[in-house]
């Protein structure tokens, strides 16, 4: 198996923990953990198990220049990015916050055109859009509409969201091709650590650890270790060989495996209008993700 190919493996298996990750997590917020107290459990969770990794690896030297851009890209990739959306979707449907998620690929493409001057083809353009028409096609049929608190401010926040992940990639690319993943990923959650603490400490004091259940427990295991430190790492790796547009098309699988590992526990059906939209996810997709010919990264 090349990088390349390689790269999209662990993309793919990103977007597999993230699909799983909508039931698992929802099983545990808000009944037994609120919002900010999970974000703060996550990252502080991260952050231990990358520090605790980079004892048995070699150290790596940072130039002190870097040192200001991980940290931007930590208030972006992961502050930003948890807060805005766990806040923005307590306000709003998740049927809006879901289907304004999926505009992170043409908001990669558009910082990408500006800041890393990629071309936006055609054919790419063709196929973010295919995507995105299924991945809403699945995303609103058969959901339920929920009451809104505040739906102007909640999917504002949700855009802040997805506008935030992909300035997150923006700016990692270049620092991936000088850096060890792991290297990054230490100080991205360690600075993330440190901004999410004043949020997130309230309600992480008000957890009643005797009271919850093994069941909960595993399921926040899971999600510190694979919803979070796995897909971050794979996507360090993977955006290495990669374009951000490349990477962020993924996120329209999410939605696609959510639903499928929902089938796989019996909590949900299969339709032709599911069909339909997952078959044109996966052409948009292909579209994004086949390789042009005299490029490298792609």
């Amino acid at each position: 198996m090349n990088a390349r190919n390689f790269a999209f493996l662990l993309a793919f298996l990103a977007a597999i923990i993230y699909g799983i990750s909508f039931t698992v997590a929802k099983e545990v917020m808000p009944q037994y953990i609120k919002p900010y107290g999970f974000i703060l459990l996550r990252v502080s969770g991260a952050t231990l198990v990358f520090w605790i990794v980079s004892l048995f690896l070699k150290k790596e030297k940072i130039s002190p220049h870097d040192y200001l851009r991980i940290f931007i890209a930590s208030i972006f990739g992961i502050t930003l990015n948890m807060l805005a959306f766990f806040k923005g979707l307590s306000m709003t449907t998740p049927i809006s916050a879901s289907v304004i998620m999926v505009t992170s690929p043409i908001i990669v493409l558009t910082f990408a055109t500006i800041f890393l001057k990629e071309k936006a083809t055609k054919k790419k353009l063709i196929g973010i859009f295919i995507g995105m028409f299924g991945a809403i096609l699945l995303i609103m049929y058969g959901r339920d509409v929920n009451t809104a608190t505040n739906a102007t401010l909640g999917n504002i926040l949700v855009f802040v969201n997805a506008t935030s992940y992909a300035m997150y990639l923006i700016l990692i690319k270049n620092l991936t091709k000088k850096y060890h993943p792991l290297t990054l990923a230490k100080w991205l959650y360690l600075f993330g650590l440190i901004l999410v603490i004043p949020f997130g400490y309230h309600e992480f004091n008000e957890i009643d650890w005797v009271s919850l259940p093994k069941s909960v427990l595993y399921r926040i295991g899971f999600v510190i270790l694979f919803t979070t430190v796995l897909t971050y790492m794979f996507n360090l790796i993977a955006i290495k060989k990669l374009k951000p547009t490349t990477l962020s098309i993924f996120i329209y699988l999410q939605p696609v495996l959510a639903s499928t590992y929902a089938l796989f526990v019996g909590s949900d059906s299969l339709n032709e209008i599911k069909i339909v939209a997952t078959i044109l996810i996966f052409i948009g997709v292909y579209l994004v993700t086949r390789k042009p010919k005299n490029e490298e990264n792609y």
